[in-house]
């Protein structure tokens, strides 16, 4: 196998493949969660094949107790291990909060750089049809926290990239997986260790006339969003940021000075979500060169809804709406 060897994979496959390469070569990498082990192999099968390879010490199925899932990965990262907790779905990360937020992100800091903590958690979110207990998107909560990166791949490779990155980082850090892209988008990626850097965006659709700024699920939706309005004669520059800690500036100062135009887009409520920050930032850099507001399209400001006729998320059309108004 080269290191040019790549298969084509879903995310969640991806997710797998990183795991894998990163056990592989770094014995004291221990994953903790809910039906990790086989023959289960994960609810969403990130975690297949990995205990048959790797051994259940390495690979240990635990009782639904998130708390202890966390305090235990916390333990193991300051006795020398790299651990990763697994939290099925993301409303249920209020039950890591102490363990991760308190104590996770702070030891480094506390300590003086002597005592890191590489914690990797991660997460699910999306489908309505969890209901509203199931399916909320939270990132801003541990954005606001410093100590703890946040990484959202929308994209296979990226997500085997973010994967192997995290392992290897000192600081704890958050991997967000969505139900909406695990097997829906599929590939080529890498067979053997690739990584993508934190905090490094990545332009998918280049334009000159408006920047539109997304993660995760709305890349693609955005993506569709310019295909629409360049057949208006506008052309949009779309860009996924996959890690939205630390979070790439520099990437989207630099195209929004150029386009002087701006809307960005999330899941998550717009009310206080991430977009409000990056928003923030885009008019104190770049106010005398904006051409427009920076508009935001984020998720409504209710609880996720289980009927399917409520889309309370952020569409192509309603994309398409509030760049217009910028020109």
């Amino acid at each position: 196998m080269s290191d040019t060897d790549t298969n084509t994979m879903t995310i969640a496959q991806a997710i797998n493949s990183g795991y894998h390469c990163a056990m592989e070569a770094d014995p004291k990498i221990v994953i903790l969660g809910e039906d990790v082990a086989d023959p289960i192999g994960g609810v969403f099968k990130t975690t297949k094949d990995l205990s048959t390879r790797f051994g259940t010490e390495r690979v240990r199925a635990t009782p639904i107790a998130e708390g202890a899932i966390a305090g235990a990965a916390v333990g193991l990262a300051l006795g020398g291990y790299r651990s990763v907790a697994e939290v099925m779905f993301f409303d249920f990360s209020t039950h890591v909060m102490d363990q991760i937020l308190n104590h996770a992100a702070k030891f480094r800091y506390m300590t003086g750089g002597a005592t890191p903590t590489p914690v990797m958690v991660t997460s699910v979110v999306g489908s309505s049809h969890f209901g509203a207990q199931h399916a909320q998107s939270v990132e801003a909560w541990f954005m606001h926290i410093p100590g703890i990166n946040v990484c959202f791949p929308s994209t296979p490779s990226d997500a085997k990239g973010l994967v192997m990155s995290c392992l290897e980082s000192p600081d704890p850090t958050l991997l967000i997986q969505h139900t909406g892209l695990l097997y829906s988008v599929k590939e080529d990626v890498p067979t053997g260790p690739y990584r993508v850097p934190l905090g490094k965006a990545k332009i998918v659709r280049p334009g000159n006339d408006v920047t539109i700024v997304a993660y995760g699920t709305t890349v693609k939706t955005a993506v569709e969003a310019a295909e629409t309005l360049f057949a208006d004669g506008i052309d949009a520059e779309v860009i996924d940021l996959r890690s939205l800690v630390p979070l790439d500036f520099d990437t989207v100062l630099d195209s929004v000075e150029r386009t002087r135009r701006c809307v960005v887009t999330h899941e998550a409520t717009k009310f206080t979500g991430p977009g409000a920050e990056i928003s923030a930032r885009i008019n104190e850099e770049l106010f005398n060169e904006l051409l427009g507001p920076v508009l935001r399209v984020g998720g409504m400001f209710t609880p996720v809804p289980f009927a399917k006729t409520l889309n309370r998320l952020p569409t192509t059309e309603r994309i398409v709406r509030q760049v217009r108004q910028l020109f």
